[in-house]
């Protein structure tokens, strides 16, 4: 790779020198902070092209780039919620038990130090799940419930980030747990779905950036962060995705699929969101029912 783009950048190094010298002060930290102070002075001051430098550079642009974009990946499933007003084909569990892993997660990847690059979008997509959990409990006549969620994920989060009630040994053996649990919490909604025989009001937008998300996520963390029990998370967690991205793609068109439903003239029934919330599936006749 490096003899591949040595003529490139010698023949750009000449334009490029004046202006990777003269970065602005907050650029300038923004790339330090980034790629460090050795691939900061070779790839943006000496412009050269070394392969270490660049994976890292590729690696950092990516997480940044996930990052960015879980600022919004499931506002659009927030938005089909509200229009809605209905939990059909959304796992209550599921989102509970993500949103608990995101946590854990979340405080080991802080106290641990690791670069926030690889882990930023924990925090976003968590307090966006606990919107969407929200919303599914106060649709399914649980309000009481939502509140007492948002209490106890609350209560959690203050005990993992402080050292004095949870030590880095605990914390430890809690983020193996997460790794698990956050490949658990798929299979609530990957059963709902394949039950019920449509995907309600689940978000496509969501599934399928969740499933490009993992993928990225697998490189980066191999670049960047020398942890397997965070690495092996994320590959079982791409393989469950990708099984749920298969089941939108197969029921794109079932009467039970909202958004779909209209296209063939029928309107979609009620899905069970799990026993979590107390709702009860309706019954179906079998001639609605598909099967995966």
């Amino acid at each position: 790779m490096d003899r591949a783009l040595a003529p490139i950048f010698d023949a750009l190094r000449p334009y490029l020198t004046p202006l990777t010298h003269n970065l602005p002060s907050p650029l300038s930290s923004l790339s330090v902070s980034l790629l460090g102070a050795a691939c900061h002075q070779t790839l943006l001051l000496d412009l050269q092209p070394t392969t270490p430098c660049l994976k890292l550079a590729f690696s950092k642009t990516l997480g940044v780039a996930i990052i960015s974009a879980s600022s919004i990946v499931k506002v659009p499933q927030i938005l089909k919620l509200l229009a809605s007003k209905s939990p059909a084909g959304i796992s209550f569990s599921s989102y509970a038990l993500e949103t608990l892993a995101y946590l854990i997660s979340l405080a080991y990847n802080t106290r641990m130090g690791f670069p926030f690059s690889t882990y930023g979008e924990t925090a976003l997509i968590a307090a966006q799940n606990v919107v969407i959990a929200v919303l599914v409990l106060q649709f399914a006549g649980q309000g009481p419930l939502a509140a007492s969620f948002v209490a106890t994920l609350g209560a959690l989060g203050w005990a993992l980030f402080r050292e004095q009630v949870v030590g880095m040994d605990t914390l430890g053996t809690l983020m193996a747990g997460a790794g698990a649990l956050g490949v658990v919490s798929k299979v609530p909604q990957i059963w709902t779905v394949y039950q019920e025989g449509g995907t309600g009001q689940l978000s496509a937008f969501a599934v399928f950036n969740y499933l490009v998300g993992s993928l990225t996520r697998i490189f980066t963390t191999l670049q960047e962060v020398d942890d397997k029990l965070i690495l092996y998370g994320f590959v079982a967690g791409f393989a469950l995705n990708a099984i749920l991205a298969a089941q939108m793609v197969y029921y794109w068109n079932s009467p039970q699929t909202a958004g779909h439903a209209g296209e063939i003239g029928k309107k979609p029934e009620a899905i069970a969101m799990g026993s979590s919330t107390g709702a009860q599936p309706k019954v179906k006749s079998p001639t609605t029912r598909r099967r995966g």
